[in-house]
């Protein structure tokens, strides 16, 4: 069976969002499975790369509030601004804790909190804002406190941003297609013509 296609995301990133989308319909045409595995772009970008955000650079940040918008629309996607602080660390801790217990309820997690966020602009990356798309999974009480503040879901996320970082992971989205890195959801294409063609 082929590998898998790891998927890396930040939560908090638009692209992301668009790359989720794209990637799991050319994955299913290929007869490939997609491993989501989240990224953290304070740590790729901010740390190691030691760049500004993407909304706080000039010139680029301003293009960037014109081009989401404008893309969503054109993959027909319903797009809503979140104006309000957003952290990744709620939900991709909370992913994480659920993939290593039942990875496919984990992936659909991740899709309701990326639809609900980008999609409803209901700022669902902090611990409140969360809270009711984890309860539909199944996370409430102590195993979503769990899932969201504790050791093992924090040690989860390390690992995940370490290897991230390990195989080149700068931005989101990328992915990692039989060894191939690709950055961006505009590389769909080339990911797609890889998987057809093993390679050029």
């Amino acid at each position: 069976m082929p590998a898998p296609i790891g998927f890396y995301f930040d939560f908090i990133s638009p692209y992301g969002w668009f790359g989720a989308v794209g990637i799991e319909r050319i994955a299913a045409a290929h007869g490939r499975e997609v491993d989501w595995r989240p990224m953290l772009l304070g740590i790729a970008v901010m740390q190691v790369m030691g760049l500004k955000p993407l909304l706080d650079t000039p010139l680029k940040g301003d293009y960037v509030r014109r081009d989401v918008p404008r893309t969503a629309a054109f993959l027909g996607l319903t797009y809503k601004r979140i104006e309000a602080p957003m952290t990744p660390l709620p939900p991709a801790r909370a992913f994480l804790w659920l993939k290593a217990r039942d990875p496919a309820r984990a992936k659909a997690f991740a899709q309701a909190v990326q639809a609900r966020h980008f999609g409803e602009g209901v700022n669902s990356t902090t611990i409140d804002g969360l809270a009711p798309v984890a309860a539909r999974f199944g996370l409430a009480g102590d195993d979503y406190r769990e899932a969201v503040e504790g050791a093992e879901a924090k040690a989860l996320l390390k690992a995940s941003v370490d290897a991230g970082l390990a195989a080149g992971v700068f931005g989101s989205p990328s992915f990692l297609v039989d060894g191939e890195l690709f950055w961006g959801h505009d590389r769909l294409d080339q990911v797609d013509k890889w998987l057809a063609t093993g390679g050029w």
